[in-house]
């Protein structure tokens, strides 16, 4: 799989005009999920700043428990914190990591700029160990650009 091959339809799916910013990003979610085969949850999480928090936006996979995660917890809020990328290889050698379900193997963060604010970012999980390589973040990066774009 070529990521430069799927850009053109994340730009697609982000500039539908039948479809608000949710529905948009729930379907960016969808096709990220069945277009990469490792990509197990693909979902968003958006920053409230005034409380430290992050909060569940669209997302595809399984149901979460984590609708809300405080600044410096887990991998999300450690990207809250940090505003850079966070690939974890294998989750089971994390410490400050919030297990959403035993399936999951590796995960990804990537935060979501608008304006040089970090608002939020998007989470991926996956049920294999190691599979996100640095295109991945590349692709990520581009994926949240578009995003950016919605705000």
């Amino acid at each position: 799989m070529n990521f430069e091959d799927l850009k053109p339809e994340v730009t697609n799916i982000l500039s539908n005009e039948n479809q608000n910013r949710d529905e948009k990003l729930k379907n960016l979610c969808q096709f990220l999920s069945d277009t990469i085969d490792y990509y197990n949850w693909v979902g968003f999480y958006f920053a409230n700043h005034e409380n430290k928090t992050l909060h569940l936006g669209p997302y595809v996979g399984a149901a979460t428990d984590h609708t809300v995660i405080p600044f410096g917890k887990g991998i999300c809020g450690q990207v809250a914190e940090s505003n850079a990328n966070f690939v974890v290889p294998d989750v089971s050698a994390q410490d400050n990591y919030i297990a959403c379900s035993f399936t999951v193997k590796s995960e990804i963060v990537v935060p979501l700029f608008v304006d040089g604010q970090n608002i939020g970012q998007i989470d991926i999980d996956s049920h294999v160990i190691n599979p996100f390589t640095e295109a991945d973040e590349r692709f990520l990066e581009f994926v949240n650009e578009e995003v950016a774009k919605l705000f």
